[in-house]
């Protein structure tokens, strides 16, 4: 059984990603996007589930946002951080879905669990961790869990991607792994 806090087994390529491929992107490259999907999917669908809560409208944030990044390549600045440019955009556009549908999305009990859009979290107590944080954590909070423990990324990284300070990562990674901890083992008491 995998400890709260502990990352996910499952293995994880970290790829830095060349902001040439933005450029080429906005020339109409479309090998150069399919690189870039194949590259930031993952990464950009767990940051977009975190903020939505959703799975289904979190694949079509993540579409959008790809259409976003084809149509807007052209003006992209290169600036060292291709990912930030990427996270604003589906930032964005999940934002705007909130505001549009103007409700706070909750996943219904168990869809979740159910869900083939969280197949890439193959263990069930992974799963389960990551589920209640979907219904636990602020908003800031889910993001930082979703990008560490799902994505696979450093909290210096996370920390570079929201323009937060590393410090401000770090204590919400650890408030976040206490509430979830507290509710595990709440659950656990209860039967």
């Amino acid at each position: 059984m995998m400890a709260v806090g502990e990352p996910l087994r499952e293995k994880r390529v970290r790829t830095k990603i060349d902001e040439n491929l933005i450029t080429r992107i906005g020339r109409d490259d479309r090998d150069a996007l399919e690189e870039l999907y194949r590259l930031t999917e993952r990464t950009l669908y767990s940051y977009v589930l975190a903020i939505v809560k959703n799975p289904c409208d979190t694949q079509d944030i993540v579409q959008e946002t790809y259409l976003k990044i084809r149509s807007c390549a052209h003006l992209y600045r290169p600036q060292g951080k291709p990912m930030a440019w990427i996270f604003t955009i589906a930032r964005n556009l999940s934002l705007n879905y909130i505001r549009v549908n103007s409700r706070q999305i909750q996943p219904e009990e168990g869809e979740m669990e159910n869900s083939v859009e969280l197949s890439y979290i193959q263990d069930p107590v992974d799963r389960l961790v990551l589920e209640s944080a979907l219904r636990l954590l602020r908003e800031q909070e889910r993001e930082i869990i979703f990008l560490h423990l799902v994505s696979g990324l450093k909290h210096r990284e996370i920390a570079g991607l929201l323009n937060l300070p590393l410090s401000t990562v770090l204590s919400g990674y650890h408030r976040a792994l206490k509430k979830m901890k507290s509710y595990l083992e709440e659950g656990v008491r209860r039967q």
